[in-house]
């Protein structure tokens, strides 16, 4: 069993949070020892005194700035990162980009203390470049490309984002292709005999009405407004569309579009209720303008809940061939116009692709399925050191 450092996200919630954390989890219930180092600790770069937080048992570094999208490190963090590793001298560093500073200096300081080094690259994209979004994204991959020739291996979701990062120069021999996976026995869709409170709870919440669903963040790339619009000019009767998330564009959108028929249910911490959720929802909808392999979509799929999503990223292949419905990230409402009357009609329609979306998850992105590709990888780049010891 292999003793992993993992470099990754606790807070705030975000898609690299979900997979750092069901990541290691998996690991640790595979018998590997993994060490979470996380940035968890804001200091004054002026102020004295120690910087790991008594109470948690990883390790947390220092930090200036934190958000869901990047981080900016105290001064001190790279030289305490540094000696972490150096005092737990594990067998490979595993590092779920951050989008910070930190990113770029791992290669050199691992190859100084002889640990291989992996990298999964999150931040989302659309290959078409088809908006000023997914140009602003493409800048970020260039940024990185340099930094992630120098990891050992990068893992990406999917062979359209690995040939993104060909083209601007990382060799293809470092890239290895591993798309998300949910456990799909804790996201499942709800068998008549469950007696779960929480499920109860939420099926009171929500009311008697048919639920479409959008969960994860509001912000720009996520295109929620286009959904909200679509919405507005269909108005689908009996139905309820329902907003789970947080982000900079909350307030806004909620002045916007303040309907009746719309639940702004906030940010869900719990898991359960999460879960209680996509099991409630008929459709779940994701109109992103970019995307890396959404884990919120992936998570609605392995539920049993019809699936719409743009093509953006990853996720048109998640749904391809009937898995579920695929947009195109340009004239989202238009689309989503048309589309939403025909789910209001055709409720056997969205159990099909519903049933669809289940058996494609299972099939492809199943959290085994994704630690065995971890293992094999971790295997691959340990066994010349075994060798040469």
């Amino acid at each position: 069993m292999a003793q992993i450092a993992w470099l990754g996200k606790k807070s705030p919630f975000c898609g690299n949070v979900s997979y750092g954390l069901s990541t290691t989890e998996a690991l640790r219930l595979r018998g590997h020892q993994t060490h979470f180092i996380h940035f968890d600790n804001p200091r004054n770069p002026e102020s004295g005194g120690t910087s790991l937080l008594a109470n948690d048992p990883d390790v947390s570094l220092p930090y200036l700035v934190k958000s869901q999208v990047y981080t900016i490190p105290s001064p001190g963090a790279q030289r305490e990162l540094r000696d972490s590793l150096e005092r737990l001298k594990p067998d490979i560093v595993h590092a779920s980009l951050t989008l910070s500073p930190l990113d770029f200096r791992l290669p050199e300081l691992c190859q100084q203390l002889g640990v291989p080094l992996v990298a999964t690259f999150h931040p989302p994209f659309d290959v078409g470049l088809r908006n000023i979004t997914a140009g602003t994204q493409q800048l970020t991959y260039q940024l990185y490309a340099p930094a992630l020739a120098r990891y050992d291996r990068v893992i990406v979701f999917s062979q359209l984002q690995a040939d993104v990062l060909i083209r601007l120069g990382v060799p293809e021999t470092r890239l290895v292709v591993i798309p998300n996976g949910v456990d799909t026995e804790r996201w499942a869709p709800a068998s008549p005999s469950t007696t779960s409170l929480t499920l109860k709870r939420v099926r009171e919440r929500l009311g008697g009405q048919r639920v479409f669903l959008y969960m994860g963040r509001l912000a720009t790339e996520k295109n929620v407004e286009a959904l909200l619009r679509a919405w507005r000019l269909t108005s689908p009767a009996g139905c309820r569309l329902v907003i789970v998330g947080d982000g900079p564009l909350r307030g806004g959108l909620m002045n916007q579009f303040a309907d009746e028929d719309v639940l702004w249910w906030g940010y869900e911490p719990d898991q359960e209720t999460r879960v209680a959720l996509l099991q409630c929802a008929e459709v779940f909808v994701l109109p992103s303008l970019v995307e890396g392999l959404s884990l919120a979509l992936l998570e609605a799929m392995a539920s049993g809940t019809a699936c719409v999503a743009t093509d953006a990223g990853a996720d048109g292949e998640a749904l391809e061939d009937g898995a579920g419905i695929v947009l195109s990230t340009q004239g989202v409402t238009t689309q989503l116009r048309t589309l939403l009357p025909v789910l209001r009609e055709q409720p056997v329609l969205t159990a099909e692709l519903g049933r669809r979306a289940r058996a494609r998850a299972l099939d492809r992105y199943t959290i085994s399925r994704n630690i065995d590709a971890i293992e094999a990888l971790y295997s691959s780049l340990l066994q010349p050191a075994h060798q040469a010891a």
